[in-house]
C-alpha cells in the first residue's frame, strides 16, 4: 500500500510527478455492465434514490474498485442532481433517460430555488465521507459535477437532445435569461464542489459532455469562461485540490480550454490523437484518456493493442489512463479485467 495524500499514484500523476506506471480509472466504472450494480439499482428503486441513499451510493462506488483495483474511485451521483437541487423536476424513465420540466424563459430561470442547493445535496456529501472511511488508502477519491453548458442543455431541452437546438438558439441568439441561467449554474456548481471537497473529495472533475456542440465563439463564452470561473472559485477555497476538465468534442480548442480555465488535468475524448495530445496538451497539464469504450466491448488483442498504443504514446508525460467516454452497458466485465491487468502489469511492484 502507498501512503495517503499526495503519495497516491493518481494524485502524483495529476500533479505532474513521476509515477511507476500510469494510474487508471474508467468513466462510468460503476454501472449496468456489473451484475452487482444492477442488484443494488433494483433494491434502490428510482435512480435518484440510488444517488441520494449513501449506503447504496457507497456500495456501487466501491464495486469496481473491489473487482479491478483502480487507482481512483469516482463518487456515484449524476450531473442532474444540481437541477434537482434547484427545484427543477427531474425524473429518470427506463429506456428514456432523464426527463426534466423545461426551463426556457427568463421568468423560469428566476423561479429556480438557489437557496438550498448544498442542503438538498447533503446525502451526496455523506456518501463522500463514507467513501473516505472505506476506500483503500492508496485509492484516490474523485468528486464531480456537470459543467454549466452541459447541464443547461438538459434543463432547456427537457432531457437529452441530438442537436441541443433549443439551447443553442437561446444562448447564441442573445435572448434574455440564458446568461442568468449560466450564472446560477456557476454559483451552484461552485458551492456543490466546495462542499464535496469539504466532505473528502481529493480532486473534482467537470464534465462538459456537450461542449463540442458549440461553435468557436460559443465555446469560449459558454464552455471556457464558466469553467474558468468555477476553477477560480474552487481554487480560492481549496488551493491544493486539483481540478480536471472534460470538454468532450473540443478538438483543437482543448489547448485554449487548458490555457484559459486553469485546470490541472484534462480528459480527452476518443477522437483526439494521443500523439497530438502528447505534443500539445502534456506540456500544459496532465492528460487523462482516451480509449474508445467500444474497444472494451470488443476485448481481446484489438483492445489490448490500442490501450498499449495510448500508454506508450502518452507515457513520456503526465498521464492518467481512462476512456474517451463512459463504459457502455454491453461491456463484458472480463474485458475490463483484462484491460486493468494490462495496466497493472506496467509497475514493477504491483
Amino acid at each position: 500500500m502507498q501512503a495517503n495524500g499526495t503519495e497516491k499514484r493518481f494524485l502524483k500523476a495529476l500533479a505532474g510527478r513521476k509515477v511507476d506506471r500510469a494510474p487508471f480509472w474508467y468513466m462510468r466504472q460503476a454501472g449496468r455492465y456489473l451484475a452487482e450494480y444492477r442488484a443494488v439499482r433494483e433494491q434502490a428503486g428510482g435512480f435518484l434514490d440510488l444517488c441520494y441513499t449513501p449506503e447504496f451510493a457507497i456500495e456501487v462506488t466501491l464495486q469496481p474498485i473491489r473487482r479491478y483495483r483502480m487507482d481512483a474511485a469516482i463518487l456515484f451521483a449524476d450531473i442532474l442532481v444540481v437541477p434537482d437541487a434547484l427545484g427543477q423536476p427531474v425524473a429518470y424513465k427506463e429506456g428514456e433517460g432523464p426527463v426534466l420540466e423545461p426551463v426556457r424563459t427568463a421568468d423560469a430561470v428566476k423561479d429556480l430555488n438557489t437557496s438550498n442547493v448544498v442542503g438538498h445535496l447533503a446525502p451526496v456529501f455523506e456518501t463522500l465521507r463514507g467513501l473516505r472511511r472505506e476506500l483503500p488508502e492508496d485509492v484516490a477519491l474523485i468528486g464531480f459535477a456537470g459543467a454549466p453548458w452541459t447541464v443547461a442543455t438538459y434543463m432547456v431541452e427537457g432531457g437529452g437532445s441530438p442537436d441541443h437546438a433549443l439551447t443553442k438558439r437561446w444562448a447564441l441568439g442573445g435572448e434574455p435569461g440564458f446568461d442568468t441561467l449560466i450564472d446560477v449554474l456557476v454559483d451552484s456548481t461552485v458551492a456543490y464542489l466546495k462542499a464535496q471537497i469539504d466532505a473528502g473529495a481529493e480532486t473534482v472533475q467537470l464534465f462538459d459532455t456537450w461542449s463540442g456542440a458549440l461553435p468557436e465563439s460559443g465555446f469560449d463564452r459558454w464552455c471556457i469562461e464558466p469553467t474558468r470561473r468555477i476553477v477560480d472559485a474552487v481554487k480560492q477555497a481549496h488551493p491544493e485540490t486539483p481540478v480536471i476538465g472534460f470538454p468532450r468534442g473540443a478538438g483543437a480548442k482543448y489547448v485554449d480550454y487548458v490555457k484559459q480555465t486553469g485546470v490541472d488535468g484534462v480528459s480527452i475524448d476518443s477522437s483526439v490523437s494521443p500523439a497530438w495530445a502528447a505534443a500539445n496538451l502534456q506540456p500544459l497539464c496532465t492528460v487523462q484518456g482516451n480509449l474508445d469504450p467500444q474497444f472494451l466491448v470488443i476485448g481481446g488483442d484489438a483492445m489490448l493493442s490500442e490501450a498499449q498504443r495510448i500508454l506508450s504514446t502518452l507515457g513520456n508525460g503526465p498521464h492518467i489512463f481512462n476512456l474517451g467516454h463512459g463504459i457502455v452497458p454491453q461491456t463484458p466485465p472480463e474485458h475490463v479485467a483484462a484491460l486493468s491487468e494490462l495496466i497493472h502489469a506496467g509497475t514493477a511492484d504491483d
